[in-house]
């Protein structure tokens, strides 16, 4: 019996020692909300129209049946809230990861350092309206960024 707890301790103080030798792996925290922005408008009567930072409303009328509506999120949300004249929109994510010269790209196995979220959002047959986007910082102090853009 004796003998069993000095293996046990013996055990237990060679698991410690080896943790104690091991490099400790810490996270970075996740940056938090700093922009938003509409991107991309897409649409089977325009194509594709680029949106500017702080465009209110886009140049080209996109009126029919499948409107896109592409947002870039920089920064770590929680669940965003996206509306099209109040009705509430769902739509599809994917993380946006940043190459070393902080240019946003497409995550892969060698680059994984996410900087944002980018959203796809589908009008669901609405043909005009405004547009909005808001989510709240997952990290103190909670900030709110949002955007809006009147599609025509």
């Amino acid at each position: 019996m004796v003998g069993d707890k000095r293996n046990i301790v013996r055990s237990l103080g060679l698991f410690f020692a080896c943790m104690a030798g091991a490099p400790a792996v810490m996270a970075a925290s996740a940056p938090p909300l700093t922009n938003v922005q509409v991107l991309k408008v897409q649409s089977a009567a325009c194509g594709i129209e680029n949106i500017s930072a702080g465009q209110e409303r886009t140049t080209c009328d996109h009126g029919g049946a499948d409107i896109k509506v592409y947002v870039l999120e920089v920064g770590y949300g929680r669940k965003p809230t996206v509306q099209l004249d109040g009705f509430n929109l769902a739509g599809a994510q994917q993380k946006v990861c940043a190459y070393g010269n902080g240019n946003p790209t497409e995550c892969t196995a060698t680059e994984t350092r996410v900087v944002g979220t980018l959203y796809v959002f589908d009008l669901g047959g609405r043909q005009e309206g405004t547009f909005s986007f808001s989510n709240r910082s997952i990290n103190a102090p909670g900030n709110v960024v949002s955007t809006q853009l009147y599609i025509k």
